[in-house]
């Protein structure tokens, strides 16, 4: 007899049969069907699919949270794996969540890997807080070059900001030593970029050439994300097209906005990577349009926090990703990139 969800509807005749079998066959471990296909593979977009590796909190944007909604909205597939799970950002009074290791993130990639789920265009790394975990994301990217090797890896090396490590200090010698050489970009800001590269960066030229001992290791393309020179900011890149090649090399001039905020590095790298990934000969204008859509955002996160009755400096923003959608997919360009001669 069909219970009541079935009476009126219309379905093939094998399908109760099927359906009682895996209901009633207590017996039966697996039900007998073909996985559909996956139709980011078998249909892919113009963009990619991304694996996304990062950090999650429940509530706000930093991560993974920061940077897999605005690849989406740039038009790509992204599958995120959660380095840690917390309930919030570290920057409030407390927060729990889990951390997850290397041995648990291998096993999702053998979950992916036994349904023929590895085939990506790019990979994205963000927040890693162990070298165990990260010794095992350098195997997640053999495994995936060896699946597709024009993989395109992107690393944003988050050790810390201003002087201060937000990881432990033996992650700074495995990022220089073995995950540099296996990224197609990095993005640090200007003390990760000090510290992976073991020079000081106090003048513009100081950052070229930062760039340029990157490029030495393996990165074809490096964007420095914020340096701070004699009290203006600046976002430095550098694209090497071809191995011994002189790189093209930009600046960016970036207004300071008197706030401290979550989540932009994550949200830049992402959109680095969507934008350099549409205009793969022309680092600068993906750059142009990176740097714009943020500053965008970030003027509406303290329009809003203000408008709110907040004081912007007492503490650090939530920023306003969902409400800045429009100036994520079709930023106006206003920030613009001077090559160097």
């Amino acid at each position: 007899m069909l219970t009541s969800e079935f009476i009126g509807s219309t379905f093939h005749p094998n399908f109760y049969r099927n359906f009682s079998i895996f209901r009633l066959g207590r017996s039966i471990k697996k039900w007998a069907m073909a996985p559909p296909p996956v139709l980011a593979l078998a249909l892919p977009s113009d963009t990619g699919r991304v694996l996304s590796i990062q950090s999650h909190t429940v509530q706000g944007y930093v991560g993974n949270k920061s940077a897999v909604f605005p690849l989406q909205l740039l038009g790509y597939d992204v599958d995120p794996i959660n380095s840690v799970q917390f309930s919030n950002h570290t920057g409030y009074p407390t927060f729990k969540g889990q951390v997850l290791n290397g041995d648990q993130l291998w096993d999702l990639i053998e979950g992916l890997g036994a349904n023929d789920l590895l085939y990506y265009t790019h990979l994205l790394t963000g927040y890693i807080g162990s070298v165990s975990f990260l010794n095992t994301v350098l195997r997640v990217v053999d495994k995936l070059r060896s699946i597709n090797p024009r993989l395109t890896y992107v690393c944003d090396p988050v050790l810390g900001d201003e002087g201060k490590l937000y990881v432990p200090e033996e992650l700074v010698s495995v990022y220089r030593e073995k995950v540099i050489p296996v990224a197609s970009m990095l993005t640090p800001n200007q003390f990760e970029a000090e510290l992976l590269t073991q020079t000081r960066i106090a003048s513009e030229q100081d950052g070229r050439n930062a760039c340029n001992i990157i490029h030495a290791a393996g990165p074809s393309k490096v964007v420095i994300t914020s340096i701070n020179i004699d009290g203006d900011l600046l976002l430095i890149g550098s694209h090497q097209k071809e191995k011994g090649q002189t790189p093209v090399q930009f600046r960016i001039s970036i207004p300071k906005i008197p706030a401290y905020f979550t989540g932009t590095g994550d949200l830049m790298t992402a959109l680095l990577l969507g934008w350099s990934n549409k205009y793969p000969d022309n680092l600068g204008k993906a750059a142009e349009l990176s740097v714009s859509s943020l500053q965008a955002l970030l003027v509406r996160t303290v329009d809003d926090y203000t408008r709110a009755g907040h004081d912007c400096q007492s503490s650090s923003l939530e920023i306003r990703l969902i409400q800045s959608q429009d100036d994520i997919r079709n930023p106006e360009i206003k920030y613009m990139a001077d090559i160097y001669n």
